[in-house]
C-alpha cells in the first residue's frame, strides 16, 4: 500500500500524507512502517479531543450518563455518535480488527519516535451541529430515516476490493450511505470543510517533517488545500439557528397564551373549553407518541402532564426531556446495553430492547407528538373562538 503515501513540500517543510482505510489491518501496518521509516517531528492524527479520549478509553461508553445527556440537550449529537461508533465496530468485527486501529498505531508510533502528536480534526460536535443547522427541516427528516433505517449488511462478507474502496470514503460520510447524494451540504460539511481544517493543522504543525494519518477520502482535498489560505473561523463556527424557526418558536407559545387568555375574556366556559382542548391535544399526543416507544406508564404520564406546559416555555424544557428522564430513572441503562449498541442500533427492534437507545427514541417521539398536538390544539382553539 505504499501508493497510499504522498509526500509534499510546503514552505521548507516535508509533509507526508498517509491514506488509510479506518478499519483495515493493512493500514495499521502502513502507518507503523511509515512513521518508523520517516521519523517525523510531528504526527497529525485525524481525531479531535473527544474521539481521542474515546480511543484511549474505549470503555467510556459504559459510564455514559444518559440523564445528563438529556438535561444538556445533546440527545441528537449522542444518537449520531452512537450510530457512527456502532458502524465502525460492526465493520471492524467483520475484519477482526480494532476500531481506529490506524489512529491508535499512529499515536503509539509517534510516541516511540519522539514525535509530537497533533489532533488535527475539527471538533465532532461542531461538525454535526453545523450540518444540522444548515439542513432544512425536510432534509433533516430524510437524513434521520436514512441513518436509522439504512440497509443492514451484517451477512455480507467484505472483500479486498471493499477494503480498498474504503480509502475513497470518509467514515462519517460512509455512515450516511446513499443519503449524501441527495444533500450536497453533507459533502460540504463532512468532507470539504474538514479537508480545509485538516490541511491548516498539518501545514502549521511544528517541525520540518510532518506526517499525517488520514482517511483516504481526505487526502485529495488536503493536498489541494495545503497550498491555499483557509478561513478557519468561518468553518469552525456553529451557525445561529435560522431566524424563521427561532421566531416561530416564540410566536407559537405566545400566540397560544394570548388565545387562551382571550378565551377567558369571552367567558369562563369558553376559556375552560380552550384550556381543556390545549391540554388534551398537546398532552394526549405527547403521551400517545411516548407510548409508541413503549415508555414506562409513569413516563407516559410525565409526557401528558408536561407537554402542555413545556410547549409554552420555548428553548428551555420539552416533554421529551421529562419522559426520557423518568424512563432513565426507572429503567437505567446497564453496561450490557452499552455493549450491545453496535448490534442493536442497526435493528429496528434494537431501539426497543436496548434501554439506552430506547430513551433516545422516547425523547424524540414524545417531542414530535407534542409538536403535532400544538398545531391541532391551536387550530381547535381558533375554531372555538372565531367559529371558523
Amino acid at each position: 500500500m505504499t501508493e497510499n503515501v504522498t509526500k509534499l513540500e510546503y514552505q521548507g517543510k516535508e509533509l507526508i500524507l498517509v491514506a488509510t482505510a479506518h478499519i483495515s489491518e493493512a493500514s495499521v501496518e502502513l502507518v507503523k512502517e511509515t512513521i518508523e521509516t520517516e521519523r517525523p517531528d510531528s504526527v497529525c492524527i485525524e481525531l479531535d479531543e473527544g474521539r481521542y479520549k474515546t480511543i484511549q478509553d474505549p470503555k467510556a461508553w459504559e459510564r455514559t450518563d444518559i440523564s445528563q445527556i438529556i438535561k444538556d440537550k445533546k440527545v441528537g449529537l449522542m444518537l449520531a455518535q452512537v450510530i457512527i461508533s456502532a458502524y465502525q465496530k460492526r465493520m471492524a468485527k467483520k475484519l477482526g480488527t480494532k476500531v481506529g486501529g490506524e489512529m491508535i498505531q499512529g499515536i503509539e508510533s509517534a510516541n516511540e519516535v519522539g514525535a509530537e502528536i497533533i489532533l488535527a480534526d475539527r471538533n465532532i460536535q461542531t461538525t454535526f451541529t453545523r450540518l444540522w443547522r444548515l439542513l432544512t427541516l425536510k432534509e433533516k427528516m430524510k437524513l434521520i430515516v436514512g441513518l436509522v433505517l439504512g440497509d443492514d449488511e451484517d451477512d455480507d462478507e467484505l472483500t479486498e476490493a471493499d477494503i480498498l474502496a474504503m480509502l475513497e470514503k470518509d467514515m462519517l460520510e460512509s455512515i450516511l450511505g446513499e443519503v449524501r447524494d441527495e444533500f450536497p451540504i453533507i459533502g460540504q460539511v463532512l468532507i470539504s470543510e474538514r479537508d480545509q481544517f485538516l490541511a491548516n493543522k498539518i501545514k502549521n504543525a511544528p517541525g520540518e517533517k510532518v506526517l499525517a494519518v488520514l482517511g483516504g477520502a481526505h487526502v485529495p482535498g488536503v493536498m489541494e488545500e495545503i497550498y491555499k489560505e483557509q478561513d478557519i473561523e468561518a468553518i469552525n463556527t456553529v451557525p445561529h439557528k435560522k431566524s424563521r424557526a427561532k421566531y416561530l418558536a416564540l410566536i407559537i407559545p405566545l400566540g397560544m397564551i394570548g388565545l387562551i387568555i382571550y378565551g377567558f375574556t369571552r367567558g369562563f366556559d369558553v376559556g375552560m373549553q380552550n384550556l381543556t382542548s390545549w391540554w388534551l391535544w398537546n398532552g394526549g399526543l405527547a403521551a400517545l407518541f411516548a407510548s409508541f416507544a413503549l415508555t414506562h406508564p409513569l413516563g407516559i404520564i410525565a409526557a401528558f402532564i408536561s407537554a402542555p406546559l413545556t410547549t409554552l416555555v420555548p428553548f428551555v424544557l420539552t416533554a421529551g426531556l421529562f419522559a426520557g428522564l423518568v424512563q432513565a430513572w426507572l429503567k437505567k441503562p446497564t453496561v450490557q446495553d452499552m455493549q450491545n449498541i453496535p448490534d442493536d442500533v442497526f435493528r429496528f427492534k434494537g431501539y426497543y430492547q436496548n434501554r439506552f437507545l430506547k430513551i433516545l427514541i422516547i425523547f424524540f417521539l414524545t417531542n414530535i407528538g407534542s409538536t403535532i398536538g400544538t398545531f391541532i390544539a391551536g387550530a381547535d382553539i381558533i375554531r372555538n373562538l372565531f367559529g371558523g
